[in-house]
């Protein structure tokens, strides 16, 4: 009678093992397979019978061989479990992922438990590996990450334009400031309207303004680097901050964009218009004491080049 009970829980627990939702694996310390639930078996596509005995990195070669021996070699001396996560390795076993909420997903993120087995004398022999499922909380966690990445942007983000608005834009002034009295690098700084752009709206209306807008702001991220800083600083009038740039390669960016602006050609119901713009540039000197005076140095540029007759870039002279 005991014996029955024993042979039927003996049935029960390789039932449990084989129909539980992770996966189940023992490995002995060379990494020879001895145990391979049906968890592993289903998402694998290999049978027990094709992977017992056989070395676990042979039969998955891309689990990297030195990291595993690691593990196995502290879990060996310290008899302890250890762990790895989705976040520092996306799996172990490169499996597919098949679960309909996370079919967007290109492979099975994996949890994995190690833990020690040891014989009748305390000592350690195999290994077992627990893989858990964890597709869904990787893909929520990233999805999070990401909404909240996107919000950043948009916080300082011009939506017209996709050029940083004026609130930002003016934290960067400030930071590249402080970084010119750090290091004495030297920093210029550009700031351009277009010409007459309220007659343009008043004839042609807003919605072209926009394209004016647009068009205008494309102009210079064509002719910047990646290590300078544009902005809209509001309504028609941008904002350039030029990084470790003197004043002479900072007017010949100008002269650049100004070319760019003057270049383009905008369609209004069948008619060609064409714009202009006027700048101002302004490099850091001992006169400018604060990113705030270094601001109101290139507007009295752009001024000077606005009462001079406009399309020109003109130097503020301080």
């Amino acid at each position: 009678m005991s014996a029955s009970i024993e042979l039927k829980d003996i049935h029960w627990l390789i039932d449990m093992v084989q129909n539980i939702d992770v996966g189940l694996v023992v490995i002995d310390l060379n990494m020879n397979v001895q145990v391979w639930n049906g968890f592993m078996e289903n998402h694998s596509g290999l049978l027990t019978a094709h992977v017992v005995d056989k070395k676990l990195n042979d039969l998955f070669t891309d689990i990297p061989e030195a990291w595993l021996q690691q593990k196995l070699d502290t879990i060996r001396v310290l008899k302890n479990k250890a762990f790895t996560t989705w976040e520092q390795r996306s799996y172990l076993f490169k499996f597919k992922s098949y679960r309909p909420i996370t079919s967007n997903a290109e492979f099975m993120y994996q949890n994995v438990t190690f833990l020690p087995l040891t014989d009748i004398t305390n000592k350690v022999t195999q290994v077992c590996l627990i893989i858990y499922d964890v597709t869904d909380v990787a893909l929520n966690k990233q999805m999070a990450l990401e909404a909240n990445q996107q919000l950043e942007y948009l916080s300082h983000t011009d939506t017209l334009t996709q050029l940083n608005n004026q609130g930002f834009w003016r934290e960067c002034c400030r930071t590249e400031y402080k970084r010119h009295t750090r290091t004495q690098q030297p920093a210029s700084l550009i700031m351009l309207d277009i010409d007459h752009f309220k007659n343009i709206n008043d004839t042609y209306g807003h919605p072209f303004g926009d394209e004016v807008i647009i068009g205008v702001a494309n102009s210079i991220k064509e002719n910047m680097r990646e290590t300078d800083i544009a902005g809209r600083y509001g309504g028609e009038e941008f904002t350039l901050i030029l990084v470790d740039t003197a004043l002479e390669p900072a007017k010949l960016v100008a002269e650049r964009i100004r070319k760019s602006i003057e270049s383009l050609t905008f369609n209004h119901l069948g008619e060609q218009v064409k714009i202009t713009a006027s700048f101002g540039v302004a490099h850091i000197t001992a006169n400018i004491a604060n990113d705030q005076s270094w601001i109101k140095a290139a507007d009295l540029g752009l001024y000077i080049a606005k009462d001079s007759g406009r399309n020109n870039v003109a130097v503020s002279p301080h």
